[in-house]
């Protein structure tokens, strides 16, 4: 725990001090769960991306389809280039891209999301060890305090 550039031993803080470290501890690791379902969630959206684009078939060229619009309304449609197929490359810009370019494109963004969900678990991992020493050293605090007013 580092206070003004100088580092505390947990066992030097009073059970006040310990509840609040603990509760920010908490916080932290809330924010960082939320974080790691939004980056799953992220992932997951593009893995069907790539399921998307793979439909994309030359066999299906002037077939009618079922175009999505949002994830609920889709309008039919005919693909005429299953070559070609458009990208979300975010904040609502959307590119042309060939079909490989297109699976290169996603699988990166998937690869680099798998990434960041190692390291951010590596970080959760720690934070919940950090919490369970912290919580094993108040309860010691509190038990002591409780047998000395005894």
């Amino acid at each position: 725990m580092s206070q003004g550039g100088q580092t505390i031993s947990v066992n030097d803080l009073d059970v006040a001090q310990l509840a609040d470290v603990r509760k920010q501890l908490e916080e932290e690791l809330n924010h960082l769960t939320n974080s790691f379902a939004q980056l799953k969630q992220a992932q997951a959206k593009f893995k069907a991306c790539i399921d998307n684009v793979g439909e994309v078939k030359p066999q299906n060229a002037d077939k009618t389809i079922l175009v999505p619009l949002t994830n609920s309304l889709y309008v039919p449609g005919k693909l005429s280039d299953p070559d070609r197929v458009i990208v979300d490359v975010g904040t609502g810009y959307y590119v042309e891209k060939m079909r490989p370019q297109a699976l290169k494109h996603y699988s990166d963004k998937v690869e680099y999301i798998q990434k960041n969900l190692e390291t951010l678990e590596d970080t959760i991992t720690k934070k919940r060890d950090n919490m369970g020493y912290l919580t094993n050293i108040l309860q010691q605090k509190i038990q002591a305090q409780t047998q000395s007013k005894s």
